[in-house]
């Protein structure tokens, strides 16, 4: 059995993080043709579940970085290595002495994605909070209403490109902790990052859910670090031409770019779809 898995932002996505009606027709040609597929990605569940729901993901999906498995069949959420009190105040320092907002990601009750946050500093921030998140159905309190023992999943930040790039090695100091960061489509002076505990990871999910399902042949598409960690442990394993250079690197192949429908292109080939 072929087990696909998918990252999203830069690789099955175009670069209006859309799902192009070339690549959709490609979904549903690979549901026909009984190729098992689904999702791994370091976007939450709220954010990328939307994206996806129409297009024949019905096994379970792999969101923020494998900290959080869904399943659309029976609507089961299972959450794996979230933050810890100790976790989280090192990342709020970190953010607070560096001038930067943190935004607290956490599940609450019936799988409701709530958002933690310290008043925006900046105008990329507020922007996040009222172009993005506003069309969006999570939930926005204060870092302060905080509840004890929250589920964190992950802790992401935006800002100045420099800044955060000292965060995120600074943050990868810490054996518990690891942060992923890439360049913002805000424009190039910016940066995002997230923070997640070191144990989660989409390798380690994948893991779990070829077992799962009893897969033989795991092939992963993916275009940054996040993603190495599937690569890792993947049969075949295929990178984006606009992939980082180490995703490149540890591919089995280099494929087309995302936004030029890559990775749909390279299955209608691969399974003579």
């Amino acid at each position: 059995m072929d087990l696909i898995f998918f990252d999203l932002d830069g690789t099955l996505l175009n670069k209006q993080s859309e799902i192009s009606p070339y690549t959709k027709e490609t979904l549903a040609l690979l549901k026909e043709n009984d190729v098992a597929f689904t999702v791994a990605t370091g976007r939450t569940m709220l954010s990328a579940r939307d994206i996806i729901k129409d297009h024949h993901f019905a096994l379970p999906h792999i969101y923020s970085n494998g900290v959080a498995v869904w399943d659309p069949t029976s609507d089961a959420l299972t959450l794996d290595n979230l933050l810890d009190d100790n976790e989280l105040s090192t990342v709020l320092n970190c953010a607070v002495s560096n001038g930067i907002t943190p935004f607290v990601n956490t599940v609450g009750v019936d799988h409701q994605h709530i958002i933690y946050h310290s008043a925006t500093q900046h105008q990329v921030e507020d922007d996040l909070v009222n172009k993005y998140f506003a069309r969006t159905k999570v939930t926005l309190q204060p870092l302060g209403a905080l509840p004890e023992k929250p589920q964190i999943t992950n802790i992401s930040m935006i800002g100045n490109a420099d800044t955060i790039h000292q965060m995120w090695k600074y943050i990868n100091g810490f054996d518990s902790l690891i942060a992923y960061s890439g360049p913002a489509i805000e424009g190039n002076e910016y940066s995002w990052m997230d923070v997640h505990h070191r144990m989660a990871s989409k390798g380690s999910a994948v893991q779990n859910l070829k077992k799962h399902l009893g897969a033989s042949n795991v092939i992963c598409f993916g275009d940054s670090d996040n993603d190495m960690s599937m690569f890792e442990l993947a049969d075949e394993c295929y990178a984006p031409s606009n992939a980082k250079p180490a995703i490149k690197a540890a591919a089995s192949a280099i494929i087309g770019h995302h936004d030029e429908d890559g990775i749909a292109r390279f299955l209608r080939e691969r399974f003579s779809l």
